[in-house]
């Protein structure tokens, strides 16, 4: 059982299709299936009812896919720990930043803040949101990059940002080609979604009831990563931040189709322990953050 194994099944229990589940996963659908039969082999289980359309996962492969999810989530955490420790140095900043934060702007940060001070390292970590503020809390890190940063009495919040948010597409989807649209066009179509507890999937939620739009909700990610790659594989569409589409927009993978009236942002923050007495090295960090406006993006 490798974690090969497990993102496939992960994928295939999600979109209950084994040829999407293969191609989030790079592998032809007949090697999908072989490894779903020699997993269940190996547990003694069915863990997928192939008789029916689309295909069900039956209760032991909701338990197994349970597990998978967990299972990754737990490589994610340690590999972002180990890379931590790999990276401890005398005049680091630490930083805690949701995954989508760090991927897009990190490099550009370090680059930056590097020409400044050149003695200095910055070391991240990349977390679930919940898990920022607990690095903060804890005092794992100097700072916190997240999307929809809460305020409360032990956390302080500096606002950083707002993106704004688009549809997500693929560029094969009838809706690529149409320029902006209205929210409307939305009904009924398939959806790629955020995962229920997580602010952004609350913020869509409500954009879309207050539009009067319902659509079908196919899949449901905790990472922008894993959504862009279905709606690159037209499993649906999606709401996603147009910033960080960027890199697939220029491979011609995804199209950013803006939404005309449309008043959705998500919001970056910065945040920090109130108390919190910071190094040099880690105030300069902040100040160099601060000292950058606001960004918003908007798609041609």
């Amino acid at each position: 059982m490798t974690y090969e194994t497990i993102s496939l099944f992960r994928d295939i229990a999600q979109t209950r299709s084994f040829s999407q589940g293969a191609a989030l996963n790079g592998i032809g659908q007949s090697a999908a299936s072989q490894q779903v039969q020699d997993l269940e082999r190996t547990l003694g289980i069915l863990l997928i009812d192939r008789s029916r359309r689309p295909l069900v996962v039956t209760r032991a492969g909701q338990l197994y896919a349970e597990f998978c999810r967990d299972a990754l989530r737990r490589k994610q955490e340690f590999e972002a720990a180990l890379s931590q420790l790999k990276q401890q140095v005398e005049g680091t900043v630490k930083v805690a930043a949701i995954y989508s934060v760090g991927l897009t702007e990190v490099a550009q940060i370090e680059r930056e803040f590097a020409e400044r001070r050149p003695e200095a390292r910055i070391e991240i970590q990349y977390l679930r949101p919940e898990k920022v503020y607990d690095a903060v809390l804890q005092d794992e890190a100097d700072i916190g990059l997240l999307s929809y940063p809460e305020q409360s009495r032990e956390i302080r919040v500096i606002q950083w940002r707002r993106e704004e948010m688009v549809v997500a597409a693929s560029p094969y989807h009838p809706l690529a080609g149409r320029g902006p649209i209205r929210a409307s066009d939305l009904q009924g179509l398939e959806f790629v979604s955020f995962d229920d507890e997580l602010p952004i999937r609350r913020d869509i939620d409500r954009f879309l009831r207050e539009q009067g739009v319902s659509v079908i909700r196919k899949v449901h990610f905790d990472n922008l990563q894993m959504m862009k790659e279905a709606v690159a594989h037209r499993v649906g569409v999606a709401i996603l931040p147009a910033r960080v589409m960027l890199d697939e927009m220029a491979q011609g993978r995804l199209v950013a189709i803006p939404m005309e009236g449309a008043e959705l942002y998500r919001p970056l923050g910065i945040i920090h322990r109130r108390k919190k007495q910071f190094t040099t090295v880690a105030q300069a960090f902040l100040d160099m953050l601060c000292e950058k406006p606001s960004a918003e993006y908007t798609p041609a």
